[in-house]
């Protein structure tokens, strides 16, 4: 797995490549530009999510690269809004890779501080199964858990992490576990990991009912907290339903903290004449629940152009397709494609922002495919394709968006290109897309109880002269710029956090919910 991207990056361009950073596509008001391209030392290939930290800097993983002396094996990097960027960590510094290597999915930043991620391959165990590791502020990486085969393991994408409100850290393996076909865990934030479900690749009565092939399996996205408590996410295989791929269409679940797991959808259960599947198969992004209540996401297959799909599915499990890729000549609307899909976010606009890694007009590039696209679609459908990759000569821009997009508290788009740039290999991009959306605040947690620490990040703090939870004052402490520290009052409601400045009086992104 460690060649896994390999096959893409193969399309970056040989040669050197001129300095350029600014892009600027006329069909929105909107401005591209190119932060910073990867070197191999800094890492190579990224195809994750980036993090917004407390600090204020973005903090991202690679697949690839780095400065280790046993080959190159993937690095966490950092990189501030303005584009500076540094390697802070290089895994596979000792012999055996006791931690771990090749990261295909981001990092999480947990109440506590700390950087939380996985990695797919190698830990203590022989060179089996993957890592969970945590990396303080100061950047100090602690490998926390190596997976085995009974409680998980890779070698496939290894999802992100997610902390839930009952303070644990969960996530999914693709395998292992009690039948071999993937887990789901929690783990403290101190690293006491336990399985609280396995998977199963075969139908009852040779599984239990609760945990057969109906219920799916390999699950390659990661979690979501829902505001019903509950963890909803998708398995990439199985279900009740022929066709799709080949090990089946895939399903979306939800499970509770503690354990019990719900299939509500399984995929292909809409087929044409030709028995494709028309409302998609193979979910491997991660879900994003919307502040409508709705959960959305996408499939890598299927739909009405056999090009993926983009669908929203109620708590209770109605689903519905809201975009078919594909659907424009040329695919220039993009598709989906490869080994993972990137993940939806909702903005403060109220859209839905993401990145297909095919498609698109070719541009500068030599793909038939078309390299990506960025784009936007609403809650109810509606997509405009914003940005196309490789609309450089040279593709100095980049190409193969894996990673998805963040919106930063200073209301900017960053992403990253797994090929392209201005380096000889061509070991992709950060980009930063601005679409005239204003600054806001991110709470974390973004829901607690009464009394609980809350810490509040912003792009512009300072002077910030009061703190309110839907409308009800609280205590705060201004740490930095980035960052304020407060607690939830006593009577406070859900809804949305305020915090005023000397600029302005900037609400969070999403209502803060307080728990009973």
């Amino acid at each position: 797995m460690k060649n896994r991207l390999q096959a893409s990056a193969a399309l970056a361009l040989a040669g050197v490549l001129a300095p350029a950073v600014v892009a600027i596509q006329p069909a929105e008001a909107q401005t591209f530009t190119t932060l910073a391209s990867f070197d191999g030392t800094e890492g190579a290939n990224p195809a994750a999510l980036l993090v917004q930290a407390t600090n204020g800097n973005l903090y991202g993983t690679t697949q690839l690269g780095g400065t280790s002396s046993f080959g190159s094996y993937g690095t966490i990097f950092e990189i501030t809004p303005g584009g500076t960027l540094t390697a802070v960590y290089s895994f596979c510094l000792m012999s055996g890779c006791p931690d771990g290597f090749n990261l295909p999915a981001g990092l999480v930043q947990a109440t506590n501080g700390y950087l939380y991620g996985t990695t797919e391959n190698a830990g203590i165990n022989s060179n089996c199964c993957g890592t969970v590791f945590k990396i303080t502020p100061s950047l100090t990486l602690t490998t926390l858990d190596s997976f085995d085969i009974g409680d998980g393991s890779g070698p496939y994408p290894t999802a992100g992490l997610v902390q839930a409100s009952n303070g644990y850290l969960y996530g999914t393996t693709v395998g292992g576990g009690v039948y071999g076909a993937g887990t789901i865990f929690r783990m403290t934030p101190g690293g006491t990991l336990s399985t609280i479900y396995s998977f199963c690749p075969l139908p009852a009565p040779a599984c239990p009912s609760t945990d057969s092939l109906a219920n799916g399996w390999m699950p390659m996205a990661g979690l979501v907290q829902a505001t019903n408590g509950d963890l909803y996410g998708t398995t990439s295989g199985g279900g009740t339903n022929s066709g799709g791929g080949a090990y089946g269409p895939g399903t979306v679940f939800k499970i509770t903290p503690g354990g019990v797991l719900t299939t509500l959808y399984s995929f292909c259960s809409k087929t044409d004449s030709q028995n494709d599947c028309l409302d998609g198969y193979t979910p491997v992004a991660t879900l994003v629940q919307a502040t409508n209540g709705y959960l959305y996401g996408t499939t890598l297959g299927g739909g009405a152009n056999n090009a993926g799909t983009i669908f929203r599915i109620s708590p209770s499990g109605t689903l519905k397709t809201i975009y078919n890729f594909c659907s424009q000549s040329a695919c220039t609307d993009g598709a989906q494609g490869g080994y993972a899909a990137p993940a939806l976010i909702q903005a403060t606009d109220g859209n839905l922002y993401g990145t297909v890694p095919y498609g698109g007009a070719t541009g500068g590039g030599t793909s038939t495919l078309g390299f990506g696209t960025i784009f936007k679609i609403g809650p109810s459908g509606g997509l405009t394709t914003i940005y196309t990759f490789c609309m450089e000569s040279g593709c100095l821009d980049g190409g193969r968006p894996f990673g998805g997009l963040v919106q930063d508290t200073n209301g900017m788009f960053y992403g990253t290109t797994s090929i392209g740039g201005t380096n000889s290999p061509a070991d992709g991009t950060v980009f930063s897309l601005s679409l005239g959306l204003g600054p806001f605040v991110k709470t974390l947690p973004s829901a607690a109880v009464a009394g609980a620490a809350v810490k509040i990040l912003g792009s512009d703090l300072a002077g910030a002269t009061a703190v309110s939870f839907n409308g009800t004052a609280a205590a705060f402490t201004v740490v930095s710029r980035y960052l304020i520290t407060t607690t939830v009052p006593a009577g406070a409601t859900s809804g949305v956090v305020k915090v005023a400045t000397p600029s302005g009086t900037l609400s969070s992104n999403v209502g803060f919910q307080v728990l009973p």
